[in-house]
């Protein structure tokens, strides 16, 4: 017996009409490439993404034909957001952050028709123009007068003149809510990038999953600051929970230094703000060198990599900013888990609650983990036992886009790539990524908790935990060191500082001092490339 409910399928259409018709007046604020500050609402989102399918529509860009963008976070960019997926084409971010040669694999595995652009990206987009010949139309994402006429790009067109030939009037399309809405790619750290190809079942289940109260908590009462980029795995999916729950979105566009993050969350009343580690500790490190406060942010999820119970500890204890800690993938849309406390947790003391907010979290509803051997055998929920993460749930890949391998999933799970510990209440600890995991002596060594208290010491800015080859111990792990600036900070001194906090075995054996650590294009510290830079290198007292 089936259920006599209405069949209205799950489209991301649905959610940009419902934020215009019960929140339109809720602001979209966005500091763009030209420098201002530009105001719009969800209405007016809403008017210019028909805008979009029309302008679509007449440059005859078939269903599910793939719709590329390299843009900031914007008003732009979130108007494409809607227009593209709500008629059916797939939206394709691209991450500029990539070499150009990487972006034009990336554009012509997808089969992109169109590319959508800040202006910033005009010289990649020379760069790769001739190398893209799927590509049949480039936008310019700017007012017509500042295009320049000698940019040698056939075609281009600004985005204001291309909405400007259309009506906004428009009847969304009613297609199977499994069809592609958008597409994000991987950030590649070995071989090629590969692709996650996401529905709109699985993208409005997600973003009704991320609003809730135990998850991100996303409401009509909230004015919210996505510093994760739009073209890193949807900016987490936040635009989508923002429009669907009618909050407030304030977009920082190319401006993501500490200052000027700092000042939009001031000037706008941001409440909730979401970022990797490295954009808050540039952050924290202007609020804490200008002695400045924050009058109105409350909260903030900080995910991509693990973060620092330094960062965790400023936040809560000097600015009263609660942080969440939270994990995911591209290839889960990306959220997995995030890390609310429950109810028995209350009375525990500060120092235990802070064990737990180091933890990434606990699933959301959607979500299933579990972590097992090598023998593919599930392991206990006691905290202690680790081992290989796999997750199943309907935002979650079942394979790779235009891809000739196999699907990767085990037995209807998909293998993450990390180590993890799960306790007994269902909080997940990531260990280790699989390949970055230390074995020494037949016992593994975090390179996650090396990491940790090196940049606990009030000297160093940021710490990299890499395994060297030992000859007795099979490998050793050493930490690859940046300091502050104006700060000087010894071997001796930093390997003095781990004592008492791990045991003796787990300490690096040496500490190299570098400039700069190698960040991939979502922020993350590259330790492929930082191994082949230290390729020569030889562990001390061998």
């Amino acid at each position: 017996m089936l259920g006599l409910m209405q069949d209205e399928p799950l489209l991301i259409s649905a959610i940009i009409e419902f934020a215009a018709r019960h929140h339109g007046n809720a602001e979209v604020v966005s500091r763009r490439v030209e420098g201002d500050i530009h105001r719009t609402n969800y209405r007016q989102i809403a008017s210019r993404s028909r805008q979009v399918a029309n302008a679509l529509d007449a440059k005859k860009i078939a269903f599910g034909d793939r719709v590329a963008t390299l843009a900031w976070n914007g008003y732009r960019h979130l108007e494409l957001y809607f227009g593209v997926s709500g008629s059916g084409r797939v939206l394709h971010t691209l991450n500029p952050r990539l070499h150009p040669e990487q972006i034009a694999w990336i554009v012509n595995h997808a089969d992109d028709k169109v590319l959508c652009f800040d202006m910033t990206f005009l010289p990649i987009i020379k760069a790769i123009a001739t190398k893209v010949p799927g590509v049949q139309h480039f936008v310019a994402m700017c007012d017509a007068n500042v295009l320049p006429s000698d940019t040698g790009i056939t075609g281009l067109v600004s985005y204001e003149q291309w909405l400007n030939e259309q009506s906004d009037h428009y009847t969304w399309p009613v297609f199977d809510e499994k069809s592609a809405s958008s597409m994000c790619y991987t950030s590649g750290t070995t071989g090629h990038p590969k692709a996650a190809l996401y529905s709109h079942r699985s993208t409005i289940l997600h973003a009704y999953a991320a609003a809730l109260p135990d998850s991100l908590n996303i409401s009509a009462r909230d004015s919210i600051l996505p510093v994760v980029p739009m073209f890193h795995v949807n900016a987490w999916g936040i635009p989508y929970s923002a429009a669907m729950t009618g909050a407030k979105i304030v977009f920082p566009g190319p401006a993501m230094d500490g200052k000027s993050v700092f000042e939009l969350i001031e000037s706008e009343k941001v409440n909730f703000a979401a970022g990797v580690p490295t954009v808050w500790q540039m952050m924290l490190g202007h609020v804490h060198a200008e002695n400045l406060k924050f009058s109105t942010l409350k909260r903030t999820v900080i995910g991509g990599s693990a973060c620092p119970p330094a960062m965790i500890n400023a936040f809560n204890d000097v600015y009263g900013v609660e942080v969440l800690h939270a994990w995911g993938m591209t290839e889960m849309s990306p959220l997995g888990t995030v890390c609310t406390l429950k109810n028995h947790h209350d009375a525990l003391p500060a120092q235990d609650k802070l064990k737990i907010r180091l933890k990434q979290g606990r699933s959301i509803f959607g979500v299933d983990m579990k972590i097992v051997d090598e023998h593919g055998e599930e392991l206990p929920w006691d905290g202690k036992s680790f081992g290989d993460l796999m997750v199943k749930g309907p935002w979650i890949i079942s394979n790779y886009y235009n891809s000739d391998a196999a699907s990767p999933l085990i037995d209807g799970w998909f293998p993450t790539g990390d180590v993890a510990t799960i306790d007994a209440d269902g909080y997940m600890q990531i260990t280790d990524r699989s390949k970055d995991v230390i074995k020494s002596g037949g016992e593994w060594i975090s390179s996650i908790d090396v990491e940790n208290i090196a940049v606990a010491h009030p000297a160093v800015a940021m710490a990299a935990c890499i395994g060297i080859k030992h000859p007795k111990w099979d490998e050793r792990p050493i930490v690859i060191v940046v300091t502050k600036p104006g700060v000087a900070l010894t071997r001796e001194e930093l390997l003095a500082f781990y004592e008492g906090k791990i045991a003796k075995w787990q300490v690096p054996d040496d500490v190299v001092f570098v400039e700069s650590i190698p960040l991939g294009g979502t922020g993350k510290m590259q330790k492929t490339k930082l191994r082949e830079q230290l390729a020569g290198y030889v562990l001390p007292n061998l």
